[in-house]
């Protein structure tokens, strides 16, 4: 069982260990010719849960969301840490704006990554392949989005403070996962204009069943604790944490049940 800061401890505790335990580690998996190294995490014993894949921050695969991944375990569900960056590359916090940025700027690639690691966590042994999810924070969750409009088999998409991107006309109709995006009302990284767009895209698709909760004076990061740069734009607020968690619960609870 890994050992965390207090801070994310009491986040994670919020969610009771089930009596039987959970099963984790990181796990390395390769994809055309890429080396990675991601996170999984699952109820202990066998059986095949809903599979939920995480997909990081912009300082790739961490303590947070390996805990995040705990949580989700701690609820019944396979819970896999896609790597996106590749096992060598795990920038500081000075460099991470660029790497993350690399993947805006090519986002074929960005998509082929999302979609190789969310391949390899239907193939896990402890996942139900027919009931799966993505969610990611910041850049992870602008990643999730970025998967859900490949058209990826993926039964439900949560952005968690993620940028909120627009694609080529007509794209929006390729989605078929439900979305929920869980935005800060203060994020300067996703302002007013930013999400009035995305929503018009997604207007654009009607097939699309999708959500915005928008959370009063939350900027951008607000679910990870350590962010604290006000003047940036990014704080971490409780309030926002707890209420875009259980939001994300309800939620999945939701769409699984439908595809149970």
């Amino acid at each position: 069982m890994n050992t965390y800061a207090p801070n994310l401890t009491e986040i994670l505790d919020r969610e009771p260990l089930p009596a039987s335990g959970i099963e984790s580690g990181d796990v390395d998996y390769t994809a055309d010719g890429v080396a990675y190294r991601g996170y999984l995490a699952h109820p202990a014993g066998e059986g095949r849960h809903p599979g939920i894949m995480v997909v990081h921050d912009w300082l790739g695969v961490t303590d947070y969301v390996r805990m995040r991944c705990d949580m989700l375990a701690r609820l019944g569900y396979t819970a896999f840490a896609a790597d996106v960056y590749g096992a060598d590359v795990r920038p500081a916090p000075e460099d991470a704006a660029g790497v993350a940025g690399g993947f805006y700027q090519d986002r074929p690639l960005w998509r082929k990554r999302l979609t190789e690691a969310f391949a390899y966590l239907r193939e896990q042994p402890s996942v139900d392949a027919d009931r799966t999810a993505a969610i990611g924070y910041c850049f992870g969750g602008s990643s999730v989005l970025e998967l859900a409009r490949t058209g990826a088999d993926v039964d439900a998409v949560v952005s968690f403070h993620g940028g909120l991107l627009t694609g080529p006309e007509g794209e929006a109709e390729q989605m078929t996962a439900k979305l929920l995006v869980l935005h800060g009302a203060a994020d300067p990284v996703a302002p007013d204009d930013a999400m009035l767009a995305f929503e018009n895209d997604l207007r654009t698709a009607p097939s699309v069943d999708w959500q915005l909760v928008s959370y009063a004076n939350a900027m951008h990061a607000f679910t990870l604790p350590d962010a604290d740069a006000p003047e940036q734009g990014a704080q971490f607020q409780a309030t926002a944490e707890r209420r875009s968690w259980a939001a994300m619960k309800a939620f999945l609870a939701e769409v699984f049940e439908a595809r149970a």
